[in-house]
């Protein structure tokens, strides 16, 4: 594949190893691709706050779209130079169609991750997995209620997760918000989690943004991903990357598949598949 201009990252799962770090060789091969002259962009269902360090400081990337597709930043000085924001009567519709389900929220907005101080203190309970614990205690701040706390910012919000403990009623949820309002774009990147950001939102449409905002071509982007959140993403490159790890609808649009991503795939992808010069 030649003349990629700007490499899009998922980053769990795709870009960071089970253990939510980036391996030395995906460090060297990222900085190779970069003193060729190609942008690096990380683009995550992640809150901006909630990036690891090591990835806002790394050398050379400049540019995050976060929360889905709903917020592109500017790293160096936390500068968001396109957002977009849930409707508030979509808010509403939301919390209204999911009430009656044990379920608990998170809120995205300016950057931050909040939830409630239940679902903090005990993730699990509330159907986080235990690989997920320490990220969520880490990276939430708790609030003594959610559905409050959502109301309160909810002209603010970038986006929300329904979290789900039972799963089996997880499409049963979605279908109900579906019917309810098509103000909302959805998604879903771990099993538990129902994504929701604004309708015009999506990995594709932030990736879209970025590409125009740097005068970048689609048939010079790679993306690289490992979940559905990054289907619309990979299907909008010139050229889709999926993890071996990745789940079967991601497979299915992809235009090639690198190794594991605890194989250090977007190494062995940037050297093998990019052919990088």
């Amino acid at each position: 594949m030649d003349n990629i201009s700007l490499i899009a990252l998922d980053l769990d799962g795709t870009l960071l190893n089970r253990h939510g770090t980036i391996s030395d060789v995906n460090k060297k091969a990222l900085l190779y691709a970069m003193s060729k002259g190609v942008h690096v962009c990380i683009c995550t269902g992640r809150a901006f706050d909630t990036i690891p360090q090591e990835l806002l400081s790394f050398p050379g990337i400049e540019y995050a779209i976060t929360n889905n597709g709903a917020s592109v930043y500017r790293i160096l000085g936390k500068d968001k130079i396109n957002s977009l924001y849930l409707e508030p009567e979509a808010v509403l519709t939301v919390l209204e169609q999911t009430r009656e389900y044990s379920v608990s929220y998170e809120a995205f907005l300016d950057g931050g991750a909040y939830a409630s101080r239940d679902y903090v203190d005990n993730p699990v309970a509330h159907g986080a997995s235990l690989s997920a614990v320490n990220y969520i205690k880490s990276t939430r701040h708790p609030v003594e209620d959610i559905e409050k706390f959502m109301k309160e910012h909810i002209n603010e919000l970038e986006s929300l997760d329904v979290v789900v403990p039972d799963v089996v009623l997880k499409d049963e949820i979605i279908d109900r918000i579906k019917a309810a309002t098509r103000k909302v774009y959805i998604t879903s990147s771990v099993k538990q989690l129902i994504e929701i950001s604004s309708m015009y939102g999506g990995k594709r449409e932030g990736l879209c943004f970025l590409a125009k905002y740097l005068n970048i071509g689609r048939e010079n982007i790679a993306a690289f991903g490992d979940a559905d959140n990054d289907i619309d993403m990979l299907d909008y490159a010139g050229c889709g990357i999926a993890m071996a790890n990745a789940s079967h609808s991601l497979l299915e649009v992809a235009d090639y598949v690198t190794t594991h991503h605890d194989e250090d795939g977007v190494a062995y992808a940037i050297n093998n598949i990019l052919h990088i010069l």
